[in-house]
């Protein structure tokens, strides 16, 4: 039981003197031993944490005089009759033996130190030397020593207010108003708070960074894997695939003219279809180069043409593997079904617009700037929205089984036909084509003749008649008869004056429009015309005559 205890002699026993026997005779013979006394706390309700006064109380006056002071300090020395009987078990206070040592005095209600505060090195260490002012201790008690009459502790602070009973043995007291020292526990919190800074600064930043890179290595965007490349066969893919190649691109030149235009092949011996004014540039000594899908070059001579049917036909030689492009019929079209227009557009060769019939039979007149009237075509053209350009003439219009129902020939331009710089303008939806089934008659003509011919019914039509219908001129062209002689519309009794206003029993508005309907037919085939002579409506019917193209 003596851990933490004084080792030092241990008295027989022990017992803290009362202040009230300095009066008692008994209390003059003890040993001449000054015994401290505990300072007596002054304080307020509430102590402050900084500092304690603490004093000791003063010492009753002795009702003896100095003399009886001074004898019994000669006295011989006599042990005060202890107040308890001795501990057998030998255990300090009360017990022995032990040193003698101060009880500690009663501590008032004011705040305890945290635990583990260290007190000075002399309240925790045995035979530490007492304080050597001011500390609230009086020294240590010697034997046969004089008897000192005792003297009020001068007022200071208390150290057993500061005094932890469970603190380290030997620790040193920290003095009442003295600052205490700070823990590593705040410089660990601070620590703590400036790492979690630091840690959530540079997590935002990769965040960021990820969220606006998408992650911190290369970026790889998704993708779609090929696929095998097959198309439903009425697909436009599989229709541009099928006719490409043979669909060829024509560059012009000749008499300080140039042009391009589009074509197809017609047949294994190198024939190919495109239009009077893709060619006309090269005039009878120009020169015809074809490029081909694949790239390939050849040059192309021309085998017959007709401006009013819009067509030439041009060949080349010494080109194997040709692939002609079939043809359809252009007579089973229907408005509404789904086209694909193929050229070269602005020399943008393989170029694949598509579209739909937009209307049929529609009347146009295209050329006309030779202004004799000599280059003007009439066509009962195949209208498409299918986007046509310049470039675009001679290709061909395919339907979803990629053969030929027309011939690219005009579009309608929303301004003059001059673009901004004095080009040529583009498509706004309005473009027209030459039925295949005209085509092909003339095609045919071209190869096995040279030359086209036309169906004509022998009059001459008065173009500036403003009323509805086409009407027959009182004279013809250098004076001569409106209505040729033994020709085919004096055979049907048709007159001069007479206002022509159906065809078959199709309306006509204009003498282009009667000139377009006659053209859609063969030279031979059988008309039923309707005209107004004298107010009275009439029916005829003709036979159409023959005349050689230009």
């Amino acid at each position: 039981m003596d851990d933490g205890k004084p080792t030092g002699p241990k008295a027989k026993w022990w017992s803290r003197p009362s202040a009230g026997r300095a009066n008692h005779p008994e209390a003059q013979v003890q040993e001449p031993v000054t015994i401290p006394e505990p300072a007596l706390v002054t304080a307020p309700e509430e102590v402050p944490d900084t500092e304690v006064t603490a004093e000791l109380p003063p010492t009753s006056p002795s009702p003896t005089s100095a003399s009886d002071t001074s004898a019994s300090a000669t006295a011989p020395p006599s042990r005060p009759k202890p107040l308890h009987e001795p501990d057998e078990y030998s255990t300090p206070p009360y017990g022995g033996p032990g040193p003698w040592a101060p009880a500690p005095p009663v501590q008032r209600p004011v705040p305890t130190p945290a635990h583990g505060t260290p007190i000075p090195p002399q309240y925790g260490a045995p035979n530490a030397p007492a304080p050597a002012s001011g500390g609230g201790y009086a020294p240590q008690p010697q034997p046969h020593a004089h008897h000192q009459p005792l003297v009020p502790a001068q007022p200071g602070p208390s150290l057993w207010l500061q005094y932890d009973p469970w603190s380290t043995p030997g620790g040193p007291l920290t003095h009442v108003g003295e600052p205490a020292k700070k823990k590593r526990r705040g410089s660990l919190l601070v620590g703590a708070v400036l790492l979690a800074l630091v840690a959530g600064g540079i997590g935002g930043g990769i965040g960021a960074y990820i969220e606006r890179n998408g992650g911190i290595t290369d970026i790889e965007l998704p993708q779609a894997s090929k696929d095998n490349g097959h198309r439903a066969p009425d697909s436009i893919a599989s229709i541009a695939a099928s006719a490409l190649p043979s669909v060829v691109t024509l560059h012009v030149s000749g008499s300080g003219e140039q042009g391009t235009g589009t074509g197809f092949v017609l047949d294994q011996q190198g024939h190919i279809l495109t239009n009077n004014h893709v060619v006309d540039p090269a005039g009878s000594a120009g020169e015809i180069s074809v490029t081909f899908s694949g790239g390939e070059t050849a040059k192309a001579t021309l085998v017959g043409k007709d401006s009013g049917y819009d067509l030439a036909v041009v060949k080349v030689t010494g080109v194997s593997h040709l692939k002609p492009l079939p043809l359809g019929n252009s007579d089973s079209v229907q408005v509404g079904d789904p086209v694909v227009a193929i050229g070269a557009p602005f020399d943008l060769q393989n170029t694949v617009t598509s579209g739909i019939i937009s209307a049929k039979e529609r009347p146009i007149t295209a050329g006309g700037e030779k202004g004799d009237g000599s280059d003007v075509s009439y066509v009962d053209a195949l209208q498409t929205d299918a986007p046509i350009n310049p470039g675009n003439s001679g290709g061909p219009l395919v339907d979803t089984k990629a053969r030929v129902i027309g011939i690219n020939s005009a579009i309608r331009a929303a301004d003059t036909g001059s673009g901004p710089e004095g080009g040529q303008a583009g498509s706004i939806g309005l473009g027209f084509a030459i039925p295949i089934n005209q085509g092909k008659r003339v095609a045919e003509e071209l190869i096995n003749t040279g030359k086209a011919t036309h169906p004509v019914i022998g009059v001459s039509l008065d173009m500036k008649y403003t009323g509805d219908g086409a009407r027959v001129g009182e004279k013809g062209k250098d004076g001569t008869p409106s209505v040729t002689p033994k020709g085919p519309s004096a055979k049907a009794g048709i007159k001069p004056g007479d206002v022509i206003t159906k065809v078959d029993g199709q309306r006509v508005h204009s003498g282009e429009e009667l000139i377009v309907k006659i053209r859609s037919h063969r030279p031979g085939d059988r008309l039923e015309l309707t005209l107004v002579r004298g107010g009275r409506e009439r029916t005829l019917t003709l036979t159409l005559g023959s005349a050689s193209g230009t």
